[in-house]
C-alpha cells in the first residue's frame, strides 16, 4: 500500500504551482573603452550597420568648458576607435543620444550651452545631427525653443517622441522648475510640442512603448526628487503618473522577454552608483538587481539587447578619472 501512494505523492509535490523565480542579473564583463578626454561622460549606445556605436561628451568637467560630442565605433565590442568628433566654437555640446531614423540614417540629439564658459549663460537649446555612416555628421542644428532640452528621442511607427525639460534662466535657484513638454517629429529635423507634462522639477526622461502605450521614466531634481513612471495611450495627451519613491538619475529603460529593466544613478548613504533595476510597470516599483562598478560622477547608460545579453554603456569616475565603460549582463 505504501508503494502505491509514493508515486502519487511525488506527482503532487512536483505539480504544485509555485511562484516563478524573480529574474536576476549577472555581470559577465566590464571594460573601460575610452578615457582620452579630461572628462568623459553622458553615454549612449546603438547597433548600426552590424557595428557598435557609442556616443558621449568630452569636456573639461561635468559642466564646464566647451564640450564636444565623441562617437566611437567597434565591430566586436572589444576594440574601439574614434569615428567622429562633433564640436562648435565656444559652445558646450552635451549628452549626445542616438536613434535610428526610418530611412536608415542615424539621428543624434543633444544639448548646447552658449557660451561654453557659462559666464554668464546666454542660451541653452537642443540640437540634432544626422549621419549615413556614423562617421560624417551634419552640423548641429537647433530644434525647439531656447531653454528646452530634448534629452532623448524614441521612434514609434515613423514618429520620433521625446521629453524636453525646460526652465527659466531668470528663475535659477527657484524651488520648483516648470514642467516638461512632450515633443514629436516626423523627420527628426523639426520638433513640435504635443502636450505639456505638468510635473514639477522634471529633468531627464526616456520614453518606451508597450504596444501603442507610451511609457515615460522621468527624473526629478530638487524637492520632490523621486523618479516618476508615466503612462499614456494615443494620442498621448493624457497621462497617469506613479511615484517610484526613489531618486534615479540619467534614466534609461528597455523591455526584455522577462519584463522591463532600467539603468540609472541611485544615491544611497551619500554614495552614487550606476544600478540596473527591475521595473514593475504595473506596481510602479524599481527593484535594484545589479550595481555596476561605479562611483563618484557616474551613470547615463545606453542599453542594447544583443546575442542574449544586455550591453550597457555608462561613465564613472570610480577609478579616479571620469571614463567610458561597457558592461555585458546576462539576465537569468
Amino acid at each position: 500500500m505504501r508503494l502505491a501512494i509514493l508515486p502519487l505523492l511525488a506527482l503532487t509535490l512536483f505539480s504544485t504551482n509555485l511562484p516563478a523565480a524573480e529574474p536576476t542579473a549577472k555581470l559577465v564583463s566590464v571594460k573601460k573603452i575610452w578615457d582620452q578626454g579630461p572628462h568623459n561622460a553622458f553615454t549612449d549606445l546603438i547597433r548600426f550597420q552590424d557595428r557598435w556605436y557609442c556616443s558621449f561628451r568630452e569636456g573639461a568637467g561635468h559642466a564646464s568648458g566647451a564640450g564636444a560630442m565623441r562617437v566611437l565605433v567597434s565591430s566586436d565590442g572589444e576594440k574601439w576607435t574614434s569615428a567622429a568628433l562633433i564640436e562648435q566654437k565656444d559652445v558646450d555640446l552635451r549628452d549626445p543620444k542616438l536613434s535610428l531614423l526610418p530611412d536608415g540614417r542615424l539621428l543624434m540629439v543633444g544639448g548646447a550651452a552658449v557660451p561654453a564658459s557659462r559666464n554668464p549663460l546666454k542660451d541653452h537649446y537642443s540640437i540634432v545631427s544626422f549621419s549615413k555612416d556614423g562617421k560624417d555628421w551634419t552640423a548641429p542644428a537647433k530644434v525647439l525653443d531656447s531653454w528646452q532640452w530634448l534629452w532623448r528621442v524614441t521612434w514609434h511607427k515613423g514618429t520620433a517622441y521625446g521629453v524636453a525639460y525646460q526652465w527659466n534662466p531668470k528663475e535659477d535657484g527657484a524651488k520648483e522648475r516648470p514642467g516638461a513638454i512632450l515633443a514629436k517629429s516626423s523627420d527628426g529635423a523639426k520638433f513640435e510640442k504635443l502636450v505639456d507634462l505638468k510635473q514639477v522639477n522634471a529633468t531627464e526622461a526616456t520614453l518606451a512603448f508597450d504596444g501603442d502605450t507610451m511609457l515615460c521614466l522621468q527624473r526629478r531634481d530638487s524637492k520632490p526628487n523621486s523618479a516618476l513612471l508615466g503612462t499614456s495611450k494615443p494620442p498621448y495627451t493624457d497621462w497617469t503618473w506613479k511615484d517610484l519613491g526613489i531618486y534615479y538619475g540619467g534614466p534609461n529603460f528597455i523591455r526584455l522577454k522577462d519584463g522591463w529593466w532600467a539603468c540609472g544613478r541611485i544615491i544611497e548613504g551619500g554614495k552614487a552608483q550606476t544600478v540596473l533595476c527591475r521595473l514593475d510597470v504595473a506596481a510602479g516599483k524599481l527593484t535594484p538587481a545589479l550595481t555596476l562598478p561605479s562611483g563618484g560622477d557616474n551613470s547615463y547608460a545606453g542599453l542594447v539587447w544583443h546575442q542574449d545579453q544586455l550591453w550597457i554603456s555608462y561613465y564613472s569616475s570610480h577609478e579616479g578619472k571620469s571614463s567610458i565603460y561597457l558592461a555585458r549582463v546576462e539576465i537569468e
